[in-house]
């Protein structure tokens, strides 16, 4: 797992539309989404792998929570429910494990049509771990987490050195 953490962490440096969270469990959480220059209309954020995959919907100026997971029932919010300066980001609270996914940010804008997004989707990868405990050595998972963490950076500065010397 941690191979693909280590690689997301990359690829969002990467992929501007790409944002990689990891927290743990009981944490709130800020999913960023920011529409462009329009007034917001409809702001749904999902989750392709629940059914139903809505974790928020806002429209018509209001939350609407007939389409929502049951797994997010009072606990998720917009950050700013009169939408000012575009922003369409949501507070989940109280994150757990199975909470672990990717999210999407859908927004349209009074300009645009109901099935069109006015922005490209924006997508944020949740990870939601325990946190390593006190007791963390060579031999437990968070202390190989670490230990591969550390040897990847030091792959990473031997390739950036044999590079320059090459």
């Amino acid at each position: 797992m941690a191979p693909f953490l280590v690689l997301l962490l990359f690829l969002s440096g990467a992929a501007s539309d790409l944002t990689v969270l990891i927290m743990h469990p009981g944490d709130d959480v800020t999913l960023p989404c920011q529409a462009d220059d329009s007034s917001i209309s409809t702001v749904q954020w999902t989750r392709a792998d629940l059914k139903p995959d809505t974790v928020l919907l806002y429209r018509d100026g209001r939350l609407d929570p007939t389409q929502q997971h049951p797994s997010f029932k009072d606990r998720v919010e917009l950050v700013d429910r009169e939408l000012k300066g575009r922003y369409a980001s949501i507070i989940l609270k109280n994150v757990r494990s199975n909470d672990t996914g990717i999210y999407k940010c859908g927004v349209t804008t009074s300009n645009s049509t109901p099935t069109e997004s006015d922005i490209e989707p924006i997508i944020v990868h949740l990870h939601v771990r325990e946190p390593a405990g006190p007791k963390d050595g060579p031999s437990s998972p968070g202390g190989r987490d670490h230990g591969l963490a550390a040897g990847v950076l030091l792959l990473v500065a031997f390739v950036a050195v044999a590079g320059v010397l090459m």
